[in-house]
């Protein structure tokens, strides 16, 4: 990524991001359910278990204000005094704005922190002030500035302009700033994101050294620049389709798209605002006000607290209660099984589920209209054939009025400690929507090797007409992402390949060099891409060749648009972009190589 301010100093050659961007540089109450009367000889039955109530209180780590609430700073600081550089550490806070307006505030928001108002709109929350992310703690590299989001707010920028300086999992939703948007940290340093959707940005949204970001179906004044791979799906005021020069990739609307759920006050009673689905969406869904959608009162909902048993959740998902997850972490003996069509499953202040003994995470039927948001699943020390599947294997069923959709829901494989899984994500259901996602096996932090956090597959697509909206995977031992159901799509990907192949032969795919990041099976006979990226920084073996980014069968509807590949720094090549096509890369350049359309 260049760096726009010639002046500014680099930070030292430490941690995963810096030696990537050192390279990129270059360029209720309970009741019991029923009674049982029984024959006296007759065996007695199993007593059906007390009901779980629902609604209760958010917990310690939501901290709720309003504007007559005392020492609003002082708490906000607090929070991101612990959090700031807690990358890999154990709390999780929700900072949760009632409506109103607040002056002289600057959210600095840390590691695992979301901070969102509770109107219907974001105008219906205004802080005078600004939600910030910098990178101080990282010698202003913000490669790092991981898991972290801003939700359904309105800022009104104490200078102009609020800085918004994050790298992946950290989405900017349902946000309307009354001024312009920094996307790079204090001097300009080295930046790797991110999402923006459904909110509206008055003034420029400046990128400046920003590798990469998607933004979907907003609002905004202007846009500056762009670095290897910006792309805009139903934006007012995007900049125009140019790709490569600039790399800006610009779909005028986006086919299907279902904002996340998020919380808000009705009076003093909490609910759950679940949007309506839109086709060819564009522009904001609050734009006059209240948004289109349906509502359920807390009551409906488990009101989850670290430490509660996967029984008791999967209790709660059979008796008919949604679950709303409140920050901290959770241990899974069990999978979470969704078998309910509608059920949401919402996370507060990434929530993070870790599945024990080898267990997937959340399996969910092949039912209508599930919504996954807002939480982190960790891998375990054992590892897990899968850790997040949607529907189960075969699954048919037509979804297309009423899809699963799956947003701002997070993986991990190591990192925080020792963590494996064969395959992250599987999704087998049809028209399942995944918006923003971000699948990464670690390269950094606690229990990272090549085998040590072994992780060969990110996400797998094997039910039709899926569709992914800002889709990010990283790192995985084998292929990133491998799409075998007909008409899928992806607007917008970003790929690193796994840095720490020892060797050549590690990453050999038979007689290919490498495992594709994004491959389109053999029999795919339907299948669209656009604005697709994937780099190369094979740090511990530089000489290790790979042979292409992207893998598809060459068919007439199996159609890309807008595709690089990058070595960064000449650590590693690619000879190829998509199977036999597109200029290799270029040695030291950390020059994109990209091919506009294919076939």
């Amino acid at each position: 990524m260049p760096d726009s301010s010639p002046s500014s100093s680099r930070p030292p050659q430490v941690g995963r991001r810096t030696l990537l961007g050192a390279a990129a540089a270059a360029t209720a109450a309970p009741v019991v359910l029923g009674s049982a009367s029984r024959a006296a000889a007759a065996p007695a039955p199993r007593k059906k278990p007390r009901a779980l109530p629902g609604g209760g209180d958010l917990g310690p780590n939501v901290l709720v204000f309003d504007p007559s609430t005392p020492g609003i700073q002082a708490r906000l600081d607090e929070v991101f005094r612990q959090q700031e550089s807690a990358q890999f550490g154990t709390g999780r806070y929700a900072l949760l704005f009632k409506p109103g307006t607040y002056s002289g505030l600057n959210a600095q928001l840390g590691f695992y922190t979301s901070i969102a108002g509770l109107g219907l709109s974001p105008d219906d929350t205004t802080i005078n002030g600004d939600v910030t992310v910098d990178a101080g703690w990282f010698n202003g590299n913000a490669t790092q500035n991981f898991w972290r989001s801003a939700e359904n707010l309105a800022l009104v920028p104490a200078n102009g302009t609020n800085r918004w300086a994050v790298a992946q999992a950290a989405p900017f939703r349902r946000m309307h700033v009354r001024g312009g948007l920094n996307l790079a940290p204090s001097g300009y340093g080295w930046a790797s994101g991110g999402y923006i959707a459904d909110s509206r940005i008055d003034g420029q949204i400046g990128p400046y050294s920003q590798q990469q970001w998607y933004t979907r179906d907003s609002a905004i004044g202007s846009w500056l620049n762009g670095v290897w791979n910006m792309v805009f799906s139903g934006v007012e005021g995007a900049p125009a389709q140019s790709f490569p020069n600039p790399p800006y990739t610009t779909l005028a609307t986006t086919p299907v798209s279902r904002e996340k759920p998020f919380l808000y006050l009705q009076g003093s009673e909490y609910r759950v605002f679940l949007p309506e689905k839109r086709t060819n969406a564009r522009g904001v869904t609050w734009g006059n006000g209240t948004p289109r959608g349906t509502s359920l009162p807390l009551t409906q909902f488990y009101v989850a607290r670290p430490g509660v048993s996967a029984a008791t959740l999967n209790q709660a998902l059979e008796q008919g209660l949604h679950l709303l997850l409140t920050p901290g972490i959770y241990h899974l003996s069990e999978p979470l099984r969704i078998n309910r069509a509608n059920t949401v499953v919402l996370g507060l202040g990434y929530a993070t589920l870790i599945p024990d003994g080898g267990v997937t995470a959340v399996k969910v039927a092949d039912v209508d209209g599930v919504r996954l948001a807002g939480f982190l699943v960790d891998a375990g020390p054992v590892n897990s054939p899968t850790l997040l599947e949607i529907g189960p294997r075969g699954a048919s069923r037509d979804h297309s009025a009423n899809p699963t959709t799956v947003q701002d829901v997070f993986i991990r494989i190591g990192g925080a400690g020792p963590g494996k899984a064969t395959t992250s994500m599987v999704v087998n259901s049809r028209h399942t929507i995944i918006d923003h996602t971000w699948v990464w096996r670690a390269d950094h932090g606690d229990g990272v090797g090549w085998e040590t956090n072994r992780a060969d597959y990110g996400v797998v697509v094997n039910g039709d007409d899926v569709l992914a909206t800002g889709l990010f995977v990283e790192h995985f031992n084998k292929y990133d992402v491998q799409w075998f159901g007909q008409r899928g799509r992806t607007i917008f990907f970003q790929n690193e390949k796994a840095y720490d192949a020892p060797n050549q032969a590690a990453i050999q795919n038979g007689s290919t060099k490498g495992y594709a990041a994004y491959r389109v099976g053999d029999a795919v006979t339907s299948h669209e891409g656009w604005g697709l990226g994937s780099y190369c920084y094979y740090n511990v073996d530089p000489t290790i060749v790979q042979h292409h980014g992207f893998a598809a069968p060459t068919r007439p509807n199996v159609r890309f648009h807008n595709l690089l590949v990058v070595s960064l720094g000449g650590q590693g090549q690619y000879e190829c972009v998509i199977n036999d096509t597109g200029s290799p890369t270029s040695g030291t350049s950390t020059v994109p190589s990209t091919v506009v359309s294919y076939p």
